[in-house]
C-alpha cells in the first residue's frame, strides 16, 4: 500500500509480505493508520477528519493479489476492472470536504463494490469486534456462519416465510382494525350509488337538457323570429304586394338569362344567382318547418327543468358534469365490491396466516436442530484452539434457548417467540477453568480471555470459510506473558494457510512474525517514506528490546529479545 496525507502519515509505503507480518511502533506513531488505510481500500467509511491538516485529500493505493477464478475476480471483471498479472490495483481518495472516490483496476467504481470484494479477500478484526462478539446477535451470526449450508438453507426458507407472514398479518390487521371505518365508507358509497341509480343519468344528458330548456323557454320569440325571416325570404301570403328576397333574386336571374349567351363571365354569375335562389328556397322551407315543429308546451318545459334539477343535485355531490358523476359511480361500485368482500378476504388471510405460522414453526424447528448440531462442533473446535492459547482447561459451549410467547409459533410442542432469524437465542458460554460454571463471555471473560476467544473463533473460521488475508488490530490487548507467546505461536500457524497482518504492542507476538514493520514519526510528527521500514537483524532486536523494556540498548532487554526470536524460529 502507498498512503499519502492520511492522519499522521505524510507519504509512506507499506509492503505486506506473505505469511505473518507484525506492525509495531510507539503509541501514536501511526500504526492504526495502517489499519485505517486498509479499511479504506476495503470500502470502509470515509471521514474528512482522516485527511492530514493542510492537504487537499488523502489517497490510499494498494495492489491486492486475488485467487484466479474467485468470486472477487468475477465481481471485479463485471465492474470493468482489469487485472494486472493476477493482482487488482485499488485506490481510494478522500477529500478534505469528506467526498470519497474509489477506483478498481483502472475503473471508477462505487465504494460499495470495494466492500463487496472485502468479504472474499480480507477479514479485519479489532477491539471493536471483540465488543461486538459480546452481543447475542453477533454470536448467533458467528454460529450460523460456521454452520454454512446446514443453517443457510433452512434459514433462507424461514426468512422467506417470515416476510410473507409479516405482510399477511399487516394486511389482516389493517382490514380488521379499520372495520368500522370501512363499513362507514361502504354505507356512503352505497347511498351515493343508490341516489345515482334512482336518477339514471345518461352521458351528455345535462347538455341536451340545457339546450332544450333554452329552446322551450324562448319558444314564442323563436317562432316570431322564424316567421319574420320566412316572410323576408319567401313572401307573406297576407301581403301579396310585399317584396321578398326570393322574388328579387328570381328577377335578377331572369334579367341575366336573356344575355348570358354573349359573355361566359356573365353566364357564370347567372348560375351563381340560381344557386342563391335554391339556397333561399331551402332555408325558407326549413324556417317554415321549424316554426311548425316548435314545441311551446309549458308542461314539457316544467318536466325538463325538473330533470335538470335532479341532475344538478347529483353533479353538486359527485362531479362537474354527468360524465364525471357516471365515472364516480363506476369507481365507487368497484370500491364497494372490495369493501363488501372484506369478510371473505379476512377468511382467506386468516387461513394463510395460520398456514404460514405452522410452516414457520416447522422451519424454525429444523433451523434450531441445525444450529444445535453445529454448536457442538463449533464449541469443540474453539475449545481445542483455546488449549493452544494458554487456556488448556477452558471450555466453550453454546446455550441455545427459546422464550415462551403465547403469540409465537409452535416448536416441539411449545409456543415460543420468533423473529427474522428464527426462534433461537444463541449465547456463547465460557468456563475458564475446571469447576467454574459456564458463564456468558460478556460476564465471565476478562479482556485477555476475550481476546483469545476471539482469536480462537477466527482460527476456526479459517478452517471452514477461509479468506486470503487476516488483519488483527491489537486484539492481543490485555494479554501478556505466556498467553502472549501462545497467541504469537497460533498466529504464526494461521499464517501458514493465509496472509496474517497484526498491529501489536506485544514483543512476544511480534517475535513470531515472518516480517516486522516499524512505524515511526520524524521530528515534525509525521510519518514519511522512511517512516515505515522493514526490521531485520540488529534493528529488529532493538525494536523488540524497546517493546520489552522501553530501552533499546538495555543488555537484559536485548538478551530477552534475542531469546524470543530464537524461540520463535525454533517453533517454526
Amino acid at each position: 500500500m502507498r498512503i499519502r496525507s492520511l492522519g499522521v502519515i505524510d507519504d509512506a509505503v507499506v509492503e505486506l509480505s506473505p505469511g505473518f507480518t507484525a506492525v509495531t511502533g510507539e503509541t501514536g506513531a501511526g500504526k492504526t493508520m495502517v489499519v485505517t488505510s486498509l479499511g479504506l481500500l476495503l470500502g470502509g467509511r470515509a471521514d474528512a477528519a482522516l485527511v492530514r491538516i493542510g492537504a487537499r485529500n488523502a489517497v490510499v493505493e494498494g495492489r491486492i493479489a486475488v485467487p484466479e477464478g474467485s468470486a472477487a475476480v468475477v465481481r471485479a471483471e463485471e465492474a470493468g476492472a482489469e487485472l494486472d498479472e493476477g493482482t487488482l490495483l485499488v485506490s481510494r481518495t478522500v477529500s478534505a470536504e469528506g467526498r470519497s472516490r474509489a477506483h478498481l483496476g483502472g475503473r471508477s467504481v462505487p465504494v460499495g463494490l470495494l466492500a463487496e470484494l472485502a468479504d472474499d479477500l480480507v477479514a479485519v478484526h479489532g477491539q471493536s469486534d471483540q465488543q461486538g462478539l459480546l452481543k447475542l446477535s453477533r454470536q448467533r451470526q458467528a454460529l450460523d456462519r460456521y454452520a454454512g449450508y446446514a443453517v443457510a438453507v433452512p434459514l433462507g426458507k424461514y426468512t422467506e416465510a417470515y416476510r410473507r407472514l409479516r405482510a399477511v398479518t399487516a394486511e389482516l390487521e389493517e382490514i380488521t382494525t379499520r372495520a368500522r371505518e370501512r363499513a362507514q365508507e361502504a354505507d356512503l358509497l352505497r347511498f351515493g350509488l343508490e341516489e345515482i341509480a334512482a336518477v339514471e343519468p345518461r352521458a351528455g344528458e345535462d347538455a341536451e337538457l340545457a339546450e332544450e330548456a333554452g329552446r322551450l323557454g324562448h319558444a314564442e320569440a323563436l317562432a316570431s323570429a322564424a316567421a319574420v325571416a320566412h316572410a323576408a325570404l319567401a313572401g307573406n301570403p297576407e301581403d301579396p304586394e310585399g317584396v321578398d328576397a326570393g322574388t328579387l333574386v328570381a328577377g335578377a336571374q331572369r334579367a341575366l338569362e336573356a344575355v348570358r349567351a354573349h359573355d361566359p363571365a356573365l353566364a357564370a354569375l347567372t348560375d351563381r344567382i340560381g344557386e342563391v335562389g335554391i339556397l333561399l328556397r331551402d332555408v325558407a322551407g326549413e324556417l317554415a318547418g321549424y316554426a311548425d315543429d316548435l314545441d311551446a308546451d309549458p308542461l314539457r318545459l316544467a318536466a325538463v327543468e325538473e330533470r335538470r334539477a335532479a341532475l344538478t343535485a347529483l353533479i353538486r355531490k359527485y362531479g362537474e358534469d354527468v360524465a364525471e358523476v357516471l365515472a364516480w359511480a363506476e369507481r365507487s361500485a368497484a370500491r364497494l365490491t372490495d369493501l363488501e368482500g372484506d369478510d371473505e378476504r379476512i377468511g382467506e388471510l386468516t387461513a394463510e396466516r395460520d398456514g404460514l405460522r405452522n410452516e414457520l414453526g416447522a422451519l424454525a424447528q429444523e433451523l434450531s436442530q441445525a444450529r444445535a448440531e453445529a454448536a457442538e462442533r463449533f464449541a469443540a473446535a474453539v475449545t481445542e484452539e483455546l488449549a493452544s492459547l494458554a487456556m488448556p482447561h477452558a471450555r466453550v459451549s453454546f446455550d441455545i434457548r427459546q422464550t415462551e410467547d403465547p403469540e409465537g409459533v409452535e416448536v416441539n410442542g411449545r409456543t415460543v417467540a420468533y423473529g427474522p432469524s428464527g426462534v433461537d437465542e444463541v449465547e456463547l458460554l465460557l468456563a475458564p477453568h475446571p469447576g467454574a460454571p459456564p458463564r456468558p463471555i460478556a460476564k465471565g471473560a476478562s479482556g485477555g480471555e476475550l481476546s483469545r476467544v476471539m482469536l480462537a473463533v477466527e482460527v476456526v473460521f479459517a478452517g471452514t470459510d477461509p479468506v486470503p488475508t487476516y488483519l488483527f488490530d491489537e486484539v492481543d490487548a490485555g494479554v501478556g506473558g505466556k498467553a502472549a507467546v501462545e497467541i504469537g505461536r497460533r498466529l504464526a500457524r494461521l499464517a501458514k494457510k493465509a496472509q496474517v497482518v497484526v498491529v501489536t504492542h506485544l514483543p512476544q507476538v511480534a517475535a513470531f512474525a515472518d516480517r516486522q514493520l516499524l512505524v515511526e514519526k520524524t521530528n515534525d510528527g509525521s510519518v514519511t517514506r522512511s517512516g515505515v521500514k522493514v526490521l531485520e537483524g540488529e534493528d529488529r532486536v532493538r525494536e523488540l528490546s524497546r517493546m520489552l523494556a522501553g530501552q533499546e540498548d538495555s543488555e537484559t532487554a536485548r538478551a530477552h529479545a534475542e531469546e524470543l526470536l530464537a524461540a520463535a524460529r525454533a517453533d517454526g
